[in-house]
């Protein structure tokens, strides 16, 4: 007879300690088999050099490595369709309980809904937990029970509902000899799963008390160090949100801890609005007659548009799969009210290149400058990408490092003319939204 075990399902949650779910499966009775599953329903759609892919898989070897020195343990790792793979370990290995963490995106929801259904029609528990948010689905709720559509009224509901919140530090580690004594488990190579070590890498975030300190002071000049570089670890859960809030709710900056709330507005806007994916949050902003002129977007990817600050922007996108955040509102209201291009075609090309792609955040920051999302910058509201080098880059720095031939006759002319293109944009949206 096999020994019966419990499975943890590693996913947005790549450590060890300070992780709800992991926590939960090793305070059970039966020992814990980490795994985690490759998911070729996400990964076919990447390129073969995606430095998230190789930033997971280096992760994850590190985290093998402390299990299996440290504890005689490891991580099980898999390659393809998550139902496909708990069907063959489901007939593998005796397990009596799944445990994971939830996530909170439209593909993996519909994805835990399989898994619960098989593992259900095998006797098997599956138990997820709230671990990479502070409050989730309908915890901040306005009073009738409707999600909040404005951020500051969520922000401040938020803010009252953590001052009366004990955040518990979810230890794990003094549980760890609860593993499986298995340190042998199936492992995989980057090239197993389709996929090469990208020269691109995610640079490590900075959450010192000085930066928290100056962040409202710095945040907004791309030209200075001045943001912890934190998204890409909240996104795959490298560090732990909690942690972070602590952190910033110590040093008792409000802006600071303000950016992780609106990481979580996003995200319960996400789970409420599904279909802001790929649709308005204001249905009528789908009326908008999109020009979508193909060259012209190229131009915009390729960072070629004649508007220095916005060509900083994406070239700095492009070569190292980062954007200051003040930039992005600049190269997303350009795209959309500029070059009158849909706003999914940029939400798009930043999914592909951003390192710290969050679906949640990314849909509602380009529909927020798109004018169509929730609590939007009004359709009204277009950046002049000219004087925003006056106020964010003066001495023009920024725009130096990324813009090599700035200044000179092999720079491009500006694409469109700024006040020719405001007035049609206008003239556009009026039509649509007056409609």
């Amino acid at each position: 007879m096999q020994e019966k075990i419990n499975i943890f399902w590693f996913r947005r949650d790549l450590r060890l300690d300070d992780n709800a779910g992991f926590r939960a499966a090793l305070q059970d009775d039966l020992p814990v088999m980490p795994i985690f599953i490759f998911d070729t329903e996400i990964l076919d759609k990447l390129p073969e050099d995606d430095a998230r892919v190789t930033f997971i898989f280096e992760t994850l070897q590190k985290m093998r490595n402390e299990i299996q020195e440290e504890y005689g343990s490891s991580i099980a790792m898999f390659h393809g369709e998550p139902k496909v793979i708990f069907q063959k370990i489901t007939k593998d290995y005796n397990i009596q309980k799944v445990y994971t963490n939830r996530d909170y995106e439209p593909y993996a929801k519909e994805r835990d809904e399989k898994i619960t259904k098989l593992l259900e029609e095998n006797d098997i528990e599956f138990l997820d937990f709230k671990d990479q948010v502070i409050f989730e689905k309908n915890e901040v709720v306005k009073n009738d029970g409707d999600p909040y559509v404005v951020y500051t009224p969520y922000k401040n509901t938020w803010m009252e509902k953590f001052r009366n919140t004990e955040l518990e530090f979810q230890y794990t580690k003094r549980y760890m000899d609860n593993l499986v004594e298995h340190s042998r488990l199936p492992n995989l190579s980057l090239g197993d799963i389709g996929f090469k070590k990208s020269s691109l890498k995610v640079p490590d975030y900075q959450v010192t008390p000085g930066l928290i300190k100056d962040y409202e002071k710095k945040r907004d000049y791309p030209a200075v160090e001045g943001t912890s570089r934190l998204g890409p670890h909240l996104r795959f859960g490298t560090v732990s949100v909690r942690q972070m809030v602590r952190e910033a709710d110590k040093q008792r900056n409000k802006t600071f801890l303000q950016e992780l709330v609106w990481r979580e507005f996003f995200m319960q806007i996400l789970h409420h609005y599904p279909d802001t994916v790929t649709e308005a949050f204001k249905k009528k902003y789908d009326r908008i007659n999109w020009r979508n002129n193909k060259e012209e977007f190229q131009k915009w990817k390729e960072g070629k548009t004649g508007y220095p600050l916005v060509d900083a922007g994406m070239r700095q996108l492009n070569e190292s799969g980062y954007m200051h955040n003040r930039i992005r509102m600049l190269v997303g209201s350009f795209l959309c009210k500029h070059l009158l291009i849909d706003w999914r075609w940029g939400e798009a090309y930043f999914a592909e290149k951003l390192l710290d792609y969050e679906m949640s955040s990314n849909v509602g920051n380009w529909q927020w400058i798109a004018g169509s999302g929730v609590d939007a910058a009004p359709y009204f509201r277009i950046f002049n990408p000219t004087t925003q080098i006056d106020k964010f880059d003066k001495n023009k720095e920024y725009i130096k490092e990324w813009v090599e031939e700035f200044g000179t006759d092999d720079y491009p002319e500006p694409m469109v003319d700024h006040k020719e293109a405001r007035e049609r944009a206008l003239e556009t949206y009026k039509k649509a939204v007056s409609t």
